[in-house]
């Protein structure tokens, strides 16, 4: 496997944004995920959006952080947002999600911000379980979907993570 920093709006993470769209699509009975996010969001030092490759050369595994401090949504400064976690179904169950995580998590530390936080929902049982079991804890909700019932939302403090 290798992961490579890209833009958000490279052809490869706008497939990969396709199909996790419609997987929150079929999930949630909806049209996806849609809180407002513009490429820019995820150039560094402000961000980074990562992909990872299979033997290949096909995209197999996505994920980015991007930079959010106090604001009307609920953030606070320092904040690293999770966004698109993916990892296509033929590939799932080996450890993409954890390795990618690791890696946003570790580059976001570099930016100098001091929290990582995401937001799921009730119907991504794997995605609470791997959140949890990679030390995140519930906190309180933020973003777009913080009025939703089934939106859960989860932190982890870069400070002391390493």
């Amino acid at each position: 496997m290798h992961i490579r920093r890209v833009s958000f709006d490279h052809p490869d993470a706008l497939k990969l944004n396709d199909q996790v769209q419609a997987e929150y699509a079929v999930r949630y009975g909806d049209d996806g995920d849609a809180t407002p996010m513009a490429a820019a969001d995820f150039d560094p030092p402000n961000g980074t959006y990562l992909i990872a490759y299979d033997e290949d050369g096909t995209p197999v595994a996505s994920g980015g952080w991007r930079a959010q401090d106090a604001n009307d949504e609920g953030n606070t400064d320092g904040d690293a947002e999770l966004k698109r976690m993916y990892v296509t179904d033929g590939m799932r169950g080996r450890g993409l999600a954890r390795r990618i995580l690791a890696a946003l998590e570790e580059d976001a530390r570099e930016a100098g911000r001091v929290r990582m936080v995401l937001e799921t929902g009730t119907k991504q049982p794997e995605a609470i379980a791997l959140y949890t079991s990679s030390g995140y804890e519930p906190c309180a909700k933020f973003g777009y979907y913080r009025f939703h019932d089934e939106s859960r939302c989860f932190a982890k403090d870069l400070r002391s993570a390493g």
